[in-house]
């Protein structure tokens, strides 16, 4: 079996976003929203749906940000206060399984060799799956139904 771990994003990028006044947030693209049910907001830096109640931030972000035809971008929520979340090799929190998710493979060009849509109890299986593949560098996984981006997934 090939080992791997789901990463978060760094908490420090977006951190100084949360003082920004929602006009200037606005004129960035990015929206303060406070979490009206759960699940439904997922932090891509804890890699945990926020709680009801809690403030985050929804904003546009490269999430592949390569030189490459499949070079990316879309939106994200992240928490405030969040801190960043490597989970446990092999690990695949609720945050990823409790969701329908598109697995998509990229090589050492950056390019996009493989993509399965699986639902949540199958991403497992389908990263091995995928990593089984030597020309396979590194996976994101991203939410099937809105294309959100939510996590890198690496070999370990």
């Amino acid at each position: 079996m090939h080992a791997f771990q789901l990463t978060g994003l760094s908490a420090e990028q977006f951190e100084p976003l949360f003082a920004l006044s929602d006009e200037v947030l606005s004129a960035r693209g990015i929206r303060r929203v406070i979490a009206g049910h759960r699940p439904g907001y997922p932090c891509r830096v804890s890699l945990e749906d926020a709680e009801i109640g809690e403030e985050l931030l929804l904003l546009p972000y490269q999430h592949h940000a390569e030189v490459t035809p499949y070079a990316a971008s879309g939106p994200i929520y992240v928490r405030r206060g969040a801190a960043q979340r490597n989970a446990k090799v092999g690990e695949v929190p609720e945050y990823v399984s409790a969701r329908q998710i598109s697995v998509r493979s990229y090589n050492r060009e950056h390019m996009m060799i493989r993509a399965e849509v699986c639902s949540g109890a199958d991403v497992t299986a389908e990263i091995v799956h995928q990593f089984s593949d030597d020309a396979v560098r590194y996976i994101h996984l991203h939410n099937a139904k809105r294309g959100c981006f939510s996590c890198l997934v690496r070999r370990v």
